[in-house]
Protein backbone atom coordinates (compact mmCIF):
# COMPACT_ATOMS: atom_id res chain seq x y z
CA UNK A 1 0.00 0.00 0.00
CA UNK A 2 1.03 3.51 -0.79
CA UNK A 3 2.58 6.67 1.12
CA UNK A 4 0.87 9.49 -0.60
CA UNK A 5 0.11 13.36 -0.20
CA UNK A 6 -3.39 13.81 -0.08
CA UNK A 7 -4.22 17.28 -1.82
CA UNK A 8 -7.76 17.93 -0.69
CA UNK A 9 -9.71 21.69 -0.94
CA UNK A 10 -6.20 23.23 -1.01
CA UNK A 11 -4.80 21.54 1.82
CA UNK A 12 -2.00 18.79 1.49
CA UNK A 13 -1.81 16.00 4.41
CA UNK A 14 1.00 12.95 4.41
CA UNK A 15 0.30 9.81 5.21
CA UNK A 16 -0.01 6.20 4.42
CA UNK A 17 -3.63 4.74 2.60
CA UNK A 18 -4.75 1.06 3.01
CA UNK A 19 -6.97 -0.16 0.64
CA UNK A 20 -9.55 -3.40 0.98
CA UNK A 21 -9.27 -5.84 -1.67
CA UNK A 22 -12.42 -5.05 -4.00
CA UNK A 23 -13.10 -8.80 -4.65
CA UNK A 24 -14.22 -8.91 -1.50
CA UNK A 25 -15.73 -4.90 -0.88
CA UNK A 26 -16.76 -3.90 -3.96
CA UNK A 27 -17.59 -0.89 -1.94
CA UNK A 28 -15.97 0.09 1.32
CA UNK A 29 -17.52 -0.80 4.66
CA UNK A 30 -16.90 2.64 5.90
CA UNK A 31 -13.43 5.15 6.27
CA UNK A 32 -11.02 4.85 9.17
CA UNK A 33 -8.07 7.45 10.26
CA UNK A 34 -5.56 6.00 12.17
CA UNK A 35 -3.38 8.35 14.04
CA UNK A 36 0.10 7.83 15.51
CA UNK A 37 1.96 7.34 18.72
CA UNK A 38 4.73 9.84 19.46
CA UNK A 39 6.89 8.02 17.58
CA UNK A 40 5.54 9.13 14.53
CA UNK A 41 4.03 6.77 11.19
CA UNK A 42 6.01 4.00 11.81
CA UNK A 43 5.59 0.34 10.68
CA UNK A 44 3.18 -1.09 13.15
CA UNK A 45 0.73 2.06 12.42
CA UNK A 46 0.91 1.21 8.84
CA UNK A 47 0.15 -2.37 9.83
CA UNK A 48 -2.94 -1.57 11.76
CA UNK A 49 -4.09 0.68 8.55
CA UNK A 50 -4.10 -2.46 7.13
CA UNK A 51 -5.69 -4.61 9.53
CA UNK A 52 -8.61 -2.22 9.16
CA UNK A 53 -8.35 -2.51 5.81
CA UNK A 54 -8.77 -6.66 5.83
CA UNK A 55 -12.02 -5.56 7.59
CA UNK A 56 -13.67 -3.83 4.30
CA UNK A 57 -12.21 -0.32 5.60
CA UNK A 58 -10.56 2.17 3.25
CA UNK A 59 -8.12 3.26 6.26
CA UNK A 60 -5.54 6.31 6.19
CA UNK A 61 -3.26 7.00 8.90
CA UNK A 62 -2.16 10.49 8.40
CA UNK A 63 2.03 11.39 9.19
CA UNK A 64 1.52 14.07 11.07
CA UNK A 65 5.50 14.80 11.81
CA UNK A 66 5.88 14.95 7.93
CA UNK A 67 8.35 12.71 7.36
CA UNK A 68 10.15 12.30 10.54
CA UNK A 69 10.33 9.28 12.79
CA UNK A 70 11.32 9.06 15.94
CA UNK A 71 13.55 6.13 17.79
CA UNK A 72 14.25 7.05 21.34
CA UNK A 73 11.95 8.69 23.50
CA UNK A 74 13.81 12.04 24.13
CA UNK A 75 13.27 12.22 20.23
CA UNK A 76 9.86 11.31 20.54
CA UNK A 77 9.14 13.89 23.80
CA UNK A 78 10.76 16.73 21.23
CA UNK A 79 8.65 16.17 18.54
CA UNK A 80 5.19 15.40 19.94
CA UNK A 81 5.91 18.95 21.86
CA UNK A 82 7.08 20.60 18.51
CA UNK A 83 3.42 19.13 17.21
CA UNK A 84 1.21 21.83 15.85
CA UNK A 85 -1.82 20.59 17.22
CA UNK A 86 -3.77 22.86 15.56
CA UNK A 87 -2.72 21.79 12.10
CA UNK A 88 -2.54 18.61 13.15
CA UNK A 89 -6.29 19.28 13.68
CA UNK A 90 -6.75 20.72 10.40
CA UNK A 91 -4.89 17.26 8.79
CA UNK A 92 -7.22 15.06 10.41
CA UNK A 93 -10.35 16.74 9.19
CA UNK A 94 -9.19 17.21 5.98
CA UNK A 95 -8.47 12.99 5.68
CA UNK A 96 -11.98 12.17 7.16
CA UNK A 97 -13.38 14.59 4.38
CA UNK A 98 -11.26 13.34 1.58
CA UNK A 99 -12.26 9.64 2.51
CA UNK A 100 -15.87 10.58 3.02
CA UNK A 101 -15.78 12.39 -0.91
CA UNK A 102 -13.28 10.33 -2.63
CA UNK A 103 -13.12 7.18 -1.43
CA UNK A 104 -16.73 6.45 -0.92
CA UNK A 105 -16.61 6.03 2.64
CA UNK A 106 -20.18 6.92 3.97
CA UNK A 107 -19.03 7.37 7.53
CA UNK A 108 -15.63 7.08 8.90
CA UNK A 109 -14.00 6.21 12.05
CA UNK A 110 -11.01 7.06 14.09
CA UNK A 111 -8.49 5.17 16.31
CA UNK A 112 -5.40 6.58 17.73
CA UNK A 113 -2.55 5.07 19.98
CA UNK A 114 -0.81 7.32 23.28
CA UNK A 115 -0.51 10.79 21.26
CA UNK A 116 -3.02 9.56 18.76
CA UNK A 117 -5.11 8.78 21.07
CA UNK A 118 -5.62 12.11 22.76
CA UNK A 119 -5.47 13.30 19.69
CA UNK A 120 -8.89 11.04 18.58
CA UNK A 121 -10.96 12.31 21.22
CA UNK A 122 -9.76 15.37 20.53
CA UNK A 123 -11.37 14.71 16.95
CA UNK A 124 -14.70 13.58 18.56
CA UNK A 125 -14.93 16.68 20.71
CA UNK A 126 -14.30 18.91 17.45
CA UNK A 127 -17.32 19.78 15.68
CA UNK A 128 -15.70 20.28 12.45
CA UNK A 129 -14.35 16.87 12.03
CA UNK A 130 -17.45 14.97 10.81
CA UNK A 131 -15.95 12.06 12.45
CA UNK A 132 -18.91 9.20 12.99
CA UNK A 133 -17.22 6.66 15.83
CA UNK A 134 -13.74 6.58 17.87
CA UNK A 135 -11.61 4.37 19.70
CA UNK A 136 -9.31 5.74 21.82
CA UNK A 137 -6.00 3.74 22.85
CA UNK A 138 -4.28 5.22 26.09
CA UNK A 139 -4.77 8.91 25.05
CA UNK A 140 -3.34 11.06 27.69
CA UNK A 141 -3.92 15.02 28.20
CA UNK A 142 -7.61 14.17 29.83
CA UNK A 143 -10.29 17.14 28.20
CA UNK A 144 -12.27 18.93 30.89
CA UNK A 145 -15.56 17.54 32.05
CA UNK A 146 -17.36 20.37 29.96
CA UNK A 147 -15.26 18.90 26.95
CA UNK A 148 -15.97 15.71 27.16
CA UNK A 149 -19.76 15.94 27.40
CA UNK A 150 -19.83 17.94 24.15
CA UNK A 151 -19.42 14.74 22.14
CA UNK A 152 -21.80 13.82 20.08
CA UNK A 153 -20.38 10.30 18.55
CA UNK A 154 -20.13 6.93 20.24
CA UNK A 155 -16.61 6.69 22.24
CA UNK A 156 -14.51 3.27 22.33
CA UNK A 157 -11.90 3.62 25.16
CA UNK A 158 -9.20 1.09 25.95
CA UNK A 159 -6.60 1.92 28.47
CA UNK A 160 -3.89 0.37 31.07
CA UNK A 161 -4.39 -0.39 34.47
CA UNK A 162 -0.95 -0.52 35.13
CA UNK A 163 -0.47 2.81 32.97
CA UNK A 164 1.34 5.22 35.06
CA UNK A 165 1.25 8.21 32.86
CA UNK A 166 -2.91 8.05 32.28
CA UNK A 167 -4.70 7.79 36.30
CA UNK A 168 -7.61 5.58 37.11
CA UNK A 169 -9.42 8.64 37.93
CA UNK A 170 -9.13 9.85 34.90
CA UNK A 171 -10.39 6.61 32.78
CA UNK A 172 -13.66 6.71 35.15
CA UNK A 173 -13.91 10.77 34.66
CA UNK A 174 -13.95 10.14 31.14
CA UNK A 175 -16.76 7.07 31.74
CA UNK A 176 -18.68 8.81 34.09
CA UNK A 177 -19.27 12.02 32.00
CA UNK A 178 -19.84 10.22 28.41
CA UNK A 179 -22.53 7.91 30.32
CA UNK A 180 -24.03 11.53 32.09
CA UNK A 181 -24.07 13.15 28.27
CA UNK A 182 -26.06 10.25 26.68
CA UNK A 183 -23.05 8.94 24.58
CA UNK A 184 -22.78 5.71 23.78
CA UNK A 185 -19.50 4.36 25.48
CA UNK A 186 -17.48 2.03 26.09
CA UNK A 187 -14.72 2.43 28.18
CA UNK A 188 -12.14 -0.46 29.64
CA UNK A 189 -9.47 -0.44 31.89
CA UNK A 190 -7.25 -3.53 31.20
CA UNK A 191 -5.53 -5.19 34.42
CA UNK A 192 -2.10 -5.54 34.04
CA UNK A 193 -1.93 -3.68 31.07
CA UNK A 194 0.72 -0.72 30.90
CA UNK A 195 1.18 2.14 28.66
CA UNK A 196 1.08 1.37 25.00
CA UNK A 197 0.05 -2.76 25.47
CA UNK A 198 -1.44 -2.99 21.58
CA UNK A 199 1.93 -1.92 20.52
CA UNK A 200 3.26 -5.72 19.27
CA UNK A 201 7.08 -3.90 18.63
CA UNK A 202 7.38 -2.73 22.20
CA UNK A 203 7.83 -4.17 25.86
CA UNK A 204 4.96 -3.05 27.06
CA UNK A 205 2.39 -5.49 24.60
CA UNK A 206 -0.03 -7.41 26.17
CA UNK A 207 -1.37 -10.37 23.75
CA UNK A 208 -4.39 -10.73 25.56
CA UNK A 209 -5.52 -7.27 26.26
CA UNK A 210 -4.36 -6.19 23.10
CA UNK A 211 -6.88 -8.81 21.54
CA UNK A 212 -9.79 -7.87 23.42
CA UNK A 213 -9.43 -4.68 22.17
CA UNK A 214 -8.86 -5.50 18.92
CA UNK A 215 -12.09 -7.33 19.02
CA UNK A 216 -14.46 -4.75 20.74
CA UNK A 217 -12.99 -2.25 18.07
CA UNK A 218 -14.07 -4.40 15.06
CA UNK A 219 -17.74 -4.91 16.31
CA UNK A 220 -17.72 -1.27 17.49
CA UNK A 221 -16.80 0.19 14.11
CA UNK A 222 -19.22 -2.67 12.72
CA UNK A 223 -21.90 -1.18 14.49
CA UNK A 224 -21.67 2.54 14.24
CA UNK A 225 -20.35 2.87 10.46
CA UNK A 226 -22.75 0.92 9.16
Amino acid sequence: MPDITIDYKGQQVMGYLSEPDTDLFPTPKGGMIVIQEWWGLTPDIKEIADRYATEGYVSFAPDLYHGVAATEPDEARKLTMALERDLAAKEIDTAIAWLKDTKSAGKVGCVGYCLGGGLTLATAIRPTSNVDAVHVYYGGGMPTNEQIATIKVPVLGSYGADDAGIPKEDVDRLRDTLAAAGVPSDITLYEGAPHAFFNEGRPAYREEQAMDSWLKSTAWFAKYLA
